[in-house]
């Protein structure tokens, strides 16, 4: 599925909340098994509750006071796919997987551990 426009969508379990538009996508985690990193003296905000990610840019823990679990989109199923400008992301059981297609960086985010590359 290709998108235009911000749209929201979540994993089947529900877990996992995400928000795609072109130029960014941002994923949540409800409950995770993994604790993130210190936050970074320049967020003051809630920060390790999810990835971002930027074209063109590297991903990201997210510095946010909002959330992404509660956008209210649809689920994508196991084995599919949603894309919007250079950005896709792919719905596993293993979790959420979002990339850049032009520099292939992006993240994965599962209960059990998140991953940025």
């Amino acid at each position: 599925m290709e998108v235009t426009d911000l749209t929201s969508f979540s994993s089947p379990s529900g877990n996992i909340g995400c928000q795609i538009e072109p130029l960014t996508v941002r994923c949540d985690i409800a409950e995770r098994d993994w604790k993130p990193p210190s936050a970074p003296p320049d967020c003051e905000l809630d920060y390790g509750q999810g990835l971002t990610l930027t074209a063109g840019s590297t991903a990201e823990l997210v510095c946010a006071g909002d959330t992404a679990l509660s956008g209210g989109g649809s689920e994508l199923a196991y084995g599919q796919s949603i894309g919007a400008g250079l950005l896709r992301c792919e719905s596993e059981p293993s979790g959420m997987r979002c990339t850049d297609t032009e520099t292939g960086r992006g993240f994965e985010l599962s209960r059990e551990s998140y991953t940025l590359f």
